[in-house]
């Protein structure tokens, strides 16, 4: 009872705080201003939203009202709102292409569009965000792409381009998850599709030698030896240690154009037991460590 009764405390204090928050009739634009330039400090961001939008609605031409804009952006990205970020950060844009704080805009509609990607729980829970649907990171990149390409020179760009470099690994392996999915399937042609993509399109990520396994297998699984020979050499060449590799460079498989290569426990239980998985490329774990 005790705790409840403090939970009804605590609900009521915030309630008279947030009504100390809101300004009254007779506020001007600058005390406004800095009464939600004050929420912002305190981590109050849900009533600085609030007094930002009623400071643009209440003097859309005065000499705080473009500040405010961008005041809101980062008040709706902290209040956990991205949607609401982004489209407040693409109405800057829109209407002040030339403001000296563009770029700041650009950077926060790709920050935005970056945490919408990880979700609200993820900042708390460990989650393999590759196997998410990579759309708010796709869109993320190309933000932070539009940045760099316009402001090169921008304050912001050092962050852009480390958050860029994290988000094509991140796309990249996506893909690799997608062509394991697809072995699973027996879509072979579709999963080597997948790790071809990833070869051609993402080099210098950490994804490429499992795109190349995925291409061997793909390939032997298909029966087209040379391509398989090719991609294997390639594969060998570049990454002789990928796990997918034994000792002596052979590709380690256990599937082939018979089918899977069923043990002898497998066989006597009728498949319920010692059953072989689909393949599977994942080679974080030897270089994230």
């Amino acid at each position: 009872m005790q705790i409840f009764h403090l939970l009804i405390i605590s609900a009521m204090l915030a309630i008279v705080g947030c009504s100390n928050d809101k300004p009254s009739e007779d506020l001007g634009e600058k005390q406004i201003y800095d009464m939600a330039r004050k929420q912002i400090d305190s981590s109050n961001y849900t009533n600085a939203v609030t007094n930002l939008q009623l400071l643009e609605s209440r003097y859309p031409f005065g000499p705080y009202a473009e500040q405010a804009q961008l005041e809101l952006i980062y008040a709706h990205y902290r209040s956990y709102d991205n949607e609401a970020s982004v489209a407040a950060a693409e109405r800057f844009i829109r209407l002040h292409p030339q403001h000296p704080s563009v770029d700041y805009a650009y950077y926060m509609k790709g920050l935005a569009n970056f945490t919408e990607g990880k979700g609200l729980f993820d900042r708390f829970l460990p989650t393999d965000l590759t196997q998410r649907d990579p759309g708010a990171a796709r869109q993320s990149f190309n933000d932070f792409a539009q940045l760099l390409a316009r402001y090169p020179d921008s304050d912001y760009a050092p962050d852009a381009k480390a958050r860029m470099i994290y988000l094509r690994n991140l796309l990249a392996r996506y893909e690799i998850n997608v062509a394991n999915y697809y072995f699973k399937r027996s879509a072979y042609v579709a999963a080597a599709n997948r790790g071809r993509f990833v070869v051609e399109n993402f080099q210098q990520t950490p994804a490429v030698p499992d795109g190349l396994a995925v291409m061997v297998q793909a390939y032997l699984l298909l029966g087209t030896e040379q391509l398989a020979d090719g991609t294997l050499r390639v594969l060998r060449t570049n990454y002789p240690n990928h796990p997918s590799l034994d000792e002596d460079g052979n590709f380690i498989t256990k599937f082939t154009l018979e089918g899977v290569d069923r043990s002898w426990i497998n066989k006597l239980s009728l498949g319920l037991f010692d059953r072989t998985e689909p393949p599977k490329f994942d080679n974080r774990a030897q270089w994230e460590h």
